[in-house]
C-alpha cells in the first residue's frame, strides 16, 4: 500500500511538496556585473576608498576610546 492511499484512508491531507527554489544563472549574473564594471570603471575605486575610510575611522575610534595617545 502506498503512502497516498494510506493517508487517504486515515483522512490525512496529502503531503505537501517541498518548495523548489529557482536556480540562479551564474553566467548571466557575471555578464551583468562585468558589463556594469566596464561601463563604470570607477566603481571598484569607490568601494576600495570607502573600505579604507572605514578602516581608518575604526582605528581612530579605538585610539580615542582607549586613550592611547
Amino acid at each position: 500500500m502506498g503512502e497516498a492511499k494510506r493517508r487517504k484512508e486515515l483522512g490525512i491531507p496529502p503531503r505537501e511538496k517541498p518548495i523548489k527554489l529557482p536556480k540562479l544563472d551564474k553566467e548571466s549574473i557575471k555578464k551583468k556585473v562585468r558589463s556594469t564594471l566596464y561601463k563604470y570603471p570607477i566603481i571598484p575605486f569607490l568601494f576600495y576608498g570607502a573600505a579604507i575610510l572605514v578602516l581608518i575611522g575604526g582605528v581612530i575610534y579605538v585610539i580615542k576610546f582607549y586613550k592611547l595617545i
